[in-house]
């Protein structure tokens, strides 16, 4: 959808944009956004189930600083231009669209000095890759954000619409305004929407650019992988997706990591966290964006993983399949979210 070409008729529109600095928590106005043209797991077994030989750190009782501003009040949280995220904005040079959707995938994440000058522990992986699928019937949406586990920051981003491959037009018209419809965001996943081949063709292109994939060894990811806020995402729905779209399962969505386990064994909560949101109440880190928006949920999730880590926490492989077959996995914590 086309922004107008008036400053003021489109800041008219955006006016509850600029009276909040944090515009999310339960709901979100419309957004407008500018259209465009086996290695085996021997070494994981032995890990402990202790993350560190000292105790973690208790959950917060109080709040923590909103990420809305940071680095002396320089930042506002701002929504994701979803052009953008597709490489298809066209309003790069436009100011007035520049100043209400965000075009950096990483300064949000930003830790605070006291964070990063905490001593933490050395990773397994240098790379995660947090990614929250959505789409119950069919994948609707593939957005990944790869943090680097050595900084401590958020790299980069990867996000697609996925159009259904085996659904009607009007059925696929219906599923994406019940689901989309309520976030104003359904005209830019009819715009940018693909195939799941071809998001996953592109995926990988993006994973080596990043040097973090290649075919010839075994498919495996090279010293990243995946985490995800449940098993759900990479133990379900990805290999469902793959029957339905005639492709065989990629070797890299063969384990993962599931951050609501690691959470569990790391801090301990009284009440376990069954989810994004309860992780984030303990913490006492503000939800920010659209629940249930993909890219949204995953920028959370990356929160969480990058406050875990400035808190110590070492964060393996949770949960890896049995020579490679979509029904038989094994899981590495005895504690965990069933």
């Amino acid at each position: 959808m086309a922004l107008s070409s008036s400053r003021s008729s489109f800041l008219l529109l955006h006016q509850r944009f600029f009276m909040r600095a944090v515009p999310v928590f339960n709901s979100l106005p419309r957004r407008f956004t500018a259209k465009s043209s086996n290695p085996k797991h021997t070494v994981l077994r032995s890990i402990s189930i202790q993350n560190h030989s000292s105790s973690p750190p208790p959950l917060p009782t109080s709040a923590a600083p909103s990420p809305a501003t940071v680095s002396g009040g320089g930042y506002r949280w701002k929504p994701m231009c979803l052009y953008y995220t597709q490489g298809k904005c066209t309003k790069m040079d436009d100011p007035a669209h520049l100043q209400v959707f965000n075009h950096d995938c990483s300064e949000e994440f930003r830790l605070s000095e006291g964070e990063l000058q905490r001593e933490h522990n050395p990773q397994k992986f240098d790379y995660l890759l947090v990614f929250d699928l959505e789409g119950k019937v069919e994948i609707l949406e593939f957005p990944v954000l790869l943090i680097d586990t050595r900084t401590m920051s958020v790299v980069d981003l990867f996000h697609r619409f996925v159009r259904p491959t085996a659904m009607s037009e009007q059925r696929v018209d219906e599923y994406i305004e019940n689901k989309y419809g309520k976030f104003g965001v359904d005209r830019v996943w009819h715009d940018t929407a693909l195939p799941f081949v071809e998001v996953v063709q592109q995926f990988e292109d993006w994973l080596v650019q990043h040097c973090l994939w290649e075919k010839k060894h075994n498919g495996r990811l090279n010293r990243a992988a995946f985490v995800t806020c449940g098993n759900w995402d990479v133990k379900t729905q990805v290999p469902k997706q793959c029957i339905v779209s005639k492709m065989k399962l990629p070797p890299y969505f063969n384990e993962w990591i599931n951050l609501k386990d690691v959470y569990l064994n790391f801090y301990n909560p009284k009440q376990e966290a069954r989810g994004m949101r309860t992780m984030m109440e303990q913490l006492k880190m503000p939800m920010l964006g659209s629940h249930h928006l993909g890219i949204d949920d995953t920028r959370n999730i990356a929160r969480i993983v990058l406050r875990m880590l400035a808190d110590g926490a070492v964060i393996p492989v949770t949960a890896w399949r049995d020579g490679g077959s979509s029904e038989s996995v094994n899981f590495l914590y005895k504690n965990r979210i069933r």
